[in-house]
């Protein structure tokens, strides 16, 4: 099989960047998706990709670091999405949907990423996990690649 005949999509851009398991970090991480993704060219996902950045570093930080160790987000751009993908060393914490009551302050994270995500999951590694999700560019942006009005996702609220 050739490179041409692969199933695999190419990649246009790539970001990769560690933080400190801190409240701040997760501003830090959901700023930089959006100016990345408006950089890359496509600011119709910079608002959902910044949001999804934010979710799962929020929960990296609350449920999966431990002291001195880092997370890591991961941006790719390729032809048909855009993944996010965020790595932290607690392995043993896998995450899961559960319903919040309505009074919880946290607990929506998963829900949130969900609705707004075309496909999402958790990989488990030899030393922690990396949970992603994808947006697909297809649902963003009309066939003269005009920006939708609506994009498609089931919104909350």
């Amino acid at each position: 099989m050739t490179a041409l005949e692969s199933d695999e999509p190419h990649t246009l851009h790539h970001d990769r960047l560690d933080y400190t398991p801190l409240p701040k970090s997760v501003t830090l991480a959901r700023r930089r998706a959006h100016r990345l993704l408006t950089e890359w060219g496509h600011p119709e996902l910079a608002a959902d990709t910044a949001l999804l950045v934010s979710e799962l570093s929020g929960n990296a930080v609350l449920h999966g670091c431990v002291r001195d160790r880092l997370f890591r987000v991961e941006l790719t751009l390729t032809d048909h999405a855009v993944r996010i993908a965020v790595t932290d060393p607690k392995g043993e914490s896998l995450p899961s949907l559960r319903v919040a009551a309505e009074d919880d302050m946290f607990g929506r994270g998963l829900l949130i990423v969900r609705e707004i995500a075309d496909r999402w999951g958790v990989s488990e590694l030899t030393v922690g996990k990396s949970v992603w999700c994808e947006l697909d560019i297809a649902c963003h942006r009309s066939p003269s690649g005009e920006q939708l009005a609506d994009f498609g996702h089931g919104r909350l609220g």
